[in-house]
């Protein structure tokens, strides 16, 4: 619950700290002093929009903080740990704005996001507005609020993700479906060309052999008379050939006389140079016997080389580009057959999607049923007792034609004031004092549900007076039982029935405004309700009432 706040610069507010217990505070005062304002600041500290007009004229920043006692809050706890922002049984939100409007959130001392600090703050602080019941006149604020007290709200957004899956799959399997006749024919021609290039079936390096092969066969007649010429000049010549005339060299040099280390080097470079061209010939003898014409061998190149070349230009391409081309083509057709499959896959995980979803729907269905008769006879019961006795409450599930993000049953709250009168729809309402009775009632049988530990009301009593506002009253004191209720009023009766009565008042000095909060105990308090009562002008009997409702309510 919250424990304490501290606002310094908000507003007409130069510095305030309030401690605060359990049970049912009011806050009043006279109008424009400001009774507001504390709902305000909180509402900042919890994570609200601002800008720098909130910020005391002349002053630097404002500068807000509140303290909440978490200790029987467990979900709190988990929340703060998951994010090392645990501080014993403490939860200490505060809000920094300075006067350019820019803004830094703290949890617990350390600084925070704005979406954390509204995460948490969600889950600390339930503020209910005066203008409450213009929002229920929605049928989505209606469905949140149905889903809320039925503890649906986890459920629905289950079934509002599975929704958007779906919706997703759903949009994926059109679109494939609208491309598949386009891939089919991109199928068929792929398939041909995978065919071709398949048939052909051209290896790595191969053009290059055959292309070499091609060169030798072709020129095999005239590599066998250069063979043979080149042998007969080493060997083979009659006509002195160089075998020959090396004999001679190394039999002329060999008789010279005296012989010298040069003359003994020159007979041994020629007897190697004899040796060699020996082997030469020899070598050349040898690849004469291997040189055998092939024109079977040949025709075969020249058609295989031809094919290739046909093949390449057909599709554009170099022949050397035809391995490239091939895995090209391979690949883009199991890709596009494999997106056939995938369609196959698609519209299954579709269908799965679709049965989760209404799966899902289905059980929301059936607990909302249950829900909306429980809270539309306990939200009767209580409108019952703010002057409408004869009135009727339903809450309608319209079924859809689909299920959609929100299920399977559009919600709409129905409301039949008196007898005889067929139910409507609570936004065609026409009375403004019945709409804020039966908010007030909705908000209270919430209110009572809400694992809230801090409820705040914002002069949802607008519209209300009499004795029906001390039944307000009463209500606001019954949930101020379970937890703690703030309530921000200007009538007597519900005042009358605070635990805690904290009042609101304006002081100009210096020609400077501010606004101050006091608590109010015994005398002051009887003043207060009695002003509340008669106005400005305190009467014995305007006293003596207010001692009578304040007594009255010790009593109960």
């Amino acid at each position: 619950m919250l424990t304490s706040i501290a606002i310094s610069n908000f507003a007409i507010v130069e510095s305030l700290e309030l401690e605060f217990k359990k049970g049912m505070t009011v806050i009043s005062g006279e109008t424009g002093a400001g009774k507001s304002i504390m709902v305000d600041a909180l509402s900042l500290c919890l994570g609200d929009r601002t800008d720098a007009a909130v910020v005391r004229h002349g002053q630097k920043r404002a500068d807000i903080s509140a303290s909440f006692d978490i200790q029987h809050y467990p979900h709190v706890h988990k929340w703060l740990e998951e994010r090392d922002l645990e501080h014993d049984q403490h939860c200490i939100l505060r809000r920094v704005i300075s006067k350019e409007g820019r803004s830094k959130a703290y949890i617990n001392g350390r600084p925070c996001t704005l979406s954390d600090l509204k995460e948490v703050g969600s889950q600390l602080v339930d503020i209910h507005g005066q203008h409450e019941h213009q929002s229920l006149l929605k049928k989505n604020a209606q469905r949140q609020q149905l889903d809320e007290y039925g503890r649906l709200t986890d459920l629905s957004k289950k079934v509002s993700q599975q929704y958007a899956i779906w919706r997703q799959l759903k949009e994926e399997l059109s679109a494939q479906q609208n491309r598949s006749s386009e891939q089919d024919a991109k199928i068929q021609l792929l398939s041909y060309q995978a065919q071709e290039l398949q048939q052909l079936d051209l290896k790595e390096g191969e053009i290059e052999e055959l292309e070499n092969e091609q060169a030798f066969l072709s020129n095999i007649a005239d590599s066998q008379f250069k063979a043979y010429q080149a042998s007969g000049i080493l060997i083979d010549s009659d006509e002195g050939n160089v075998c020959s005339l090396l004999h001679q060299a190394i039999n002329s040099a060999s008789q010279i006389r005296p012989s010298t280390k040069e003359l003994e080097n020159a007979l041994e470079m020629m007897n190697v140079a004899l040796i060699q061209a020996q082997e030469a010939a020899d070598s050349l003898h040898h690849y004469q016997d291997t040189l055998e014409q092939n024109p079977e061998r040949l025709m075969d190149i020249e058609q295989r080389l031809s094919d290739i070349y046909d093949t390449a230009r057909k599709h554009r391409t170099l022949p050397e580009g035809l391995l490239a081309l091939r895995e090209s083509v391979e690949a883009e057709l199991d890709s596009l057959q494999g997106s056939e499959e995938s369609l196959e896959s698609l519209k299954e995980k579709e269908e799965q999607a679709y049965e989760k979803l209404t799966a899902l729907a289905t059980t929301l269905t059936e607990k909302r049923i249950i829900a909306k008769d429980e809270l539309a006879k306990k939200v009767e019961e209580q409108i019952h007792g703010l002057g409408m006795p004869h009135a009727r409450f339903f809450i309608q599930c319209q079924p859809l034609n689909q299920v959609s993000a929100n299920g399977f049953e559009d919600i709409e709250y129905m409301i039949a004031s008196n007898p005889g009168q067929p139910a409507q729809p609570l936004r065609k309402v026409a009375s403004g004092g019945e709409l804020s009775r039966i908010s007030l009632g909705i908000q209270v049988v919430t209110a009572h549900t809400s694992i809230i530990p801090t409820l705040v009301f914002d002069e949802v009593d607008v519209g209300i007076s009499g004795g029906i506002a001390e039944v307000v009253g009463r209500m606001l004191r019954s949930v101020g039982k379970r937890g703690q209720v703030f309530c921000v009023t200007h009538l007597a009766q519900v005042a009358a029935q605070g635990n805690q009565h904290l009042r609101v008042s304006k002081l100009v000095e210096d020609e400077a405004t501010s606004s101050q909060v006091e608590l109010l105990k015994d005398q002051n308090r009887t003043q207060e309700i009695a002003r509340l009562l008669g106005g400005l002008e305190l009467t014995e009997q305007t006293l003596a009432h207010a001692r009578e409702m304040l007594g009255n309510v010790q009593l109960q």
